[in-house]
């Protein structure tokens, strides 16, 4: 089982829309959309929820009224404004908005009027497409821990690949270099970084190969939109040079991708243009790459 991910460094460079296409050119493959803040995987692969269940990564305190003495120790403790005095009876809430669970007043009651209780911080599922299973999730607005979310989504990929004899795991990673994309790279067989010719992309390019290589995840650079600039392409090509990294393929801009994820399809599966046709070309080499190194 090989397990591919695709991770960006910066968000829109288009990891998501190769992540797509790779899923649908792979056949039979178990798709993983590890963005649980913003997951939008399903919505190109015509996604449809088979099971879906709640995920609990913090919990938020609750004050029991009929044990409550009004004493406000909690208020004049928490540091985030969450307990206010609700009526002129001098009852004390906690807005679980503002809660952020760190049980200080939990601790500092004197009553033990305050419980601390798990709270749902968001939902994952498991749905059917035309390119196989797929697990995916999205976090409640403001809520964190989407690391924990995100291994949660990567391990019960690998399980139903495992169950079913996949031999493709294809992960949609998160942006940035944080908690969620190390949780994502952990394990995997090998990190496609999609890249485009800006000052920030190559910025955050930079940045996921340092942790791509702190974890051992051997990578390689795909440069989207290549004919933005070619003072910027030719900046991600000399530095890929100069640091051992493959570039795998150079994608153009073509407004056929664009109408291709208005009308919810993988570009390879919508019509074929010079952009469809380089990705499918990634995706040979990428494939062909995988099958050698488990030669040797």
């Amino acid at each position: 089982m090989y397990e591919i991910v695709i991770i960006s460094g910066k968000g829109g460079t288009g990891k998501t829309s190769v992540a797509g296409c790779f899923a649908a050119l792979a056949g039979n493959a178990v798709l993983a959309d590890c963005d649980v803040d913003a997951a939008n995987l399903h919505l190109i692969l015509g996604a449809k929820q088979r099971e879906a269940y709640e995920f609990s990564a913090s919990k938020k305190a609750e004050i029991h009224d009929a044990l409550c003495v009004r004493c406000g120790a909690c208020r004049d403790v928490c540091r985030f404004d969450a307990v206010s005095e609700t009526s002129e009876a001098g009852e004390f809430k906690i807005d679980p908005l503002s809660c952020e669970g760190c049980g200080v007043c939990f601790y500092t009651c004197p009553r033990q009027a305050i419980s601390m209780k798990e709270a749902v911080s968001g939902r994952w599922f498991i749905s059917d497409t035309p390119y196989g299973i797929m697990v995916h999730a999205a976090l409640r607005a403001g809520e964190g821990n989407s690391g924990k979310l995100v291994t949660l989504v990567k391990n019960k990929a690998r399980e139903l690949a495992e169950a079913d004899g996949v031999r493709y795991v294809i992960t949609d990673g998160p942006p940035g270099v944080g908690c969620p994309v190390i949780a994502s790279l952990t394990g995997a067989t090998v990190a496609l970084i999609v890249t485009e010719p800006t000052r920030s992309a190559i910025h955050d390019m930079k940045r996921v190969l340092q942790v791509c290589r702190h974890f051992g995840v051997p990578a390689s650079v795909c440069i989207n939109r290549c004919d933005l600039s070619k003072e910027n392409t030719a900046e991600i090509m000399r530095y890929c040079h100069e640091e051992g990294i493959h570039v795998i393929g150079e994608i153009p801009f073509d407004r056929a991708v664009v109408d291709a994820m208005v009308k919810g399809l993988p570009a390879v599966q919508y019509v074929e243009c010079e952009a469809s046709r380089r990705i499918r070309n990634m995706w040979e080499e990428l494939k062909t790459g995988l099958a050698e190194k488990s030669d040797g």
